[in-house]
């Protein structure tokens, strides 16, 4: 068992390697090949604008399918309808701010308690019959 890792593990060091020469071999090719023609200064201003591209590519191939969920059952949930109301009456929403720092600077048990609620695991719902 402790072969079979430790030979995963250098398996996955040696691919990593060869990437990484692939990658340094290729950004001397292109500065190689672009430098003969607009000079050194261009030559890596080229090489570093193919490596934001691709980097660019990788992180929108990577991110592209990270899409929230839209939340089931009311349209507007509690944050949507705090800050309606903030838009609607300001007034009414900073006096609700200073009474809540008002309550957590006179008790700081209650920021503890809504800290905690807040980032508590809620329960799946049941399942519809």
């Amino acid at each position: 068992m402790f072969r079979k890792v430790v030979g995963l593990i250098a398996a996955i060091a040696a691919i990593a390697a060869a990437a990484i020469v692939v990658v340094v071999a290729l950004a001397f090719a292109l500065y190689a090949s672009v430098s003969e023609y607009v000079g050194r200064a261009w030559g890596a201003a080229a090489v570093a604008g193919v490596a934001a591209l691709i980097a660019i590519v990788l992180a929108w191939l990577l991110t592209r399918k990270a899409r929230p969920k839209p939340v089931r059952g009311d349209s507007e949930n509690l944050t949507a309808k705090l800050v309606a109301l903030a838009r609607e009456r300001p007034l009414v929403a900073v006096a609700a701010v200073g009474a809540a720092a008002a309550v957590v600077i006179k008790n700081p048990r209650v920021l503890t308690a809504v800290i905690t609620a807040a980032f508590a695991n809620r329960p799946p719902p049941p399942p519809k019959k």
